[in-house]
């Protein structure tokens, strides 16, 4: 553990805002990073993880306790019982790109259409990270995880995370704690070996992104330039000369409601239908069984509607911003607050409330935010 002079938080988030904390610590190996967490949490004192600072949003006034800055790094190639496979482990402050790069480098597939994500691999199960059908939940095994309540280092099984919808058992959602106060030291993917040739993409979602028919094949490489360049077209690959990538990426998420409700919206509105839990076995009693099983509701599925259009729809355009405030809506993405250059915390906020309430006023459903609020409030 390296105790640092503290830096201001804006220097350390996308969004660029967030003032100097009361103490800042970096940690460059795994055991570093533990010791260090035992020690604050023996200590009681407040703490702030940050890897790459992608999915934060942290208010004015300064922390008050310490910011550990997570730089470890490392990738590991590990046999899979599976045929076909391999197993990649990688250390928590890992770029998330640059694991990509490596991925397909390799010929190992399964992660190149989340090409051009902001942050570190140990930040992207926290919110289970995906881009164009593909999600971190279909290709993680396992976590090596630091729980705050007993200081012990586990080994923990992808199935027992909460993976769903860019949420988790370990995210800090918006207004409620994590079910699990815990730090992620290293994850571990599961990839399908490809090669470097030609192959057919799975799924429809990616395939409509990048323009492919069903019957089309494609190398690994070119989805990953391919998404690079549909990211960037829409000022989501930071970039330092571009205002337009000063941001958390989506600040809010693609709302997920209920068919009836979602049939109140307008047919425009794009929506995808989410696929239901499976039904769990039921067990019948054998004296109360007669033959036939009882054929319980079919429940229609919810449905994930497009935030970036009811943003629109609801009267705010892209590069939309508040009369003297330094945020504003990306000029390529209406899902995208950014910082314009100097935006303080609350005129980040200031907007995304704004945005909320319009949406609400107009189709009666309050998006949700994404990133992680410190010391800010919606």
């Amino acid at each position: 553990m390296a105790e640092i002079e503290p830096r201001p938080l804006a220097e350390l988030t996308t969004l660029r805002a967030g003032a100097v904390p009361d103490r800042m610590v970096e940690a460059h190996t795994a055991d570093e990073l533990v010791a260090t967490m035992r020690e604050l949490w023996a200590a009681g004192e407040p703490w702030l993880v940050v890897g790459g600072g992608s999915n934060l949003l942290v208010g004015d006034e300064p922390f008050d306790g310490t910011v550990v800055a997570v730089r470890t790094t490392g990738i590991e190639e590990l046999p899979s019982p599976h045929p076909g496979h391999a197993r990649l482990k990688v250390q928590a402050g890992h770029s998330w790109d640059d694991l990509v790069e490596y991925a397909v480098a390799a010929g190992l597939g399964g992660i190149a259409a989340m090409s051009g994500i902001p942050g570190t691999a140990g930040a992207a199960p926290v919110q289970n990270i995906g881009a164009y059908g593909q999600e971190v939940v279909q290709t993680l095994v396992e976590v090596e995880l630091l729980d705050e309540s007993t200081g012990e280092v586990s080994v923990v099984p992808a199935p027992e995370l909460g993976l769903g919808f860019r949420t988790s058992v370990l995210k800090h959602h918006h207004g409620s704690v994590a079910a699990r106060s815990a730090v992620i030291l290293s994850i571990t993917l599961e990839l399908e070996r490809v090669g470097h040739g030609e192959f057919a993409i799975r799924g429809p979602q990616l395939r409509g992104a990048l323009g492919l028919d069903p019957e089309a094949t494609v190398s690994l490489r070119w989805v990953r330039e391919t998404v690079l360049s549909v990211r960037a077209s829409k000022g989501m690959v930071l970039d330092d000369g571009d205002p337009d990538t000063w941001s958390a990426g989506s600040f809010f998420q693609n709302a997920v409601v209920t068919a009836a409700f979602a049939r109140t919206l307008p047919d425009a509105c794009p929506r995808w239908p989410v696929a239901p839990d499976p039904v769990s076995d039921r067990v019948i009693p054998l004296n109360e069984y007669y033959g036939v099983s009882p054929v319980g509701e079919v429940a229609e599925p919810d449905v994930k509607v497009s935030a970036a259009w009811l943003i629109e729809h609801a009267g705010i355009g892209k590069g939309f911003s508040l009369p003297g405030s330094r945020a504003g809506l990306s000029t390529k993405h209406a899902l995208a607050l950014t910082n314009r250059g100097g935006a303080t915390a609350e005129e980040l906020a200031a907007l995304a409330r704004f945005v909320q309430q319009r949406v609400q006023a107009e189709f009666g459903l309050i998006l949700q935010p994404e990133p992680v609020l410190v010391g800010v409030e919606l």
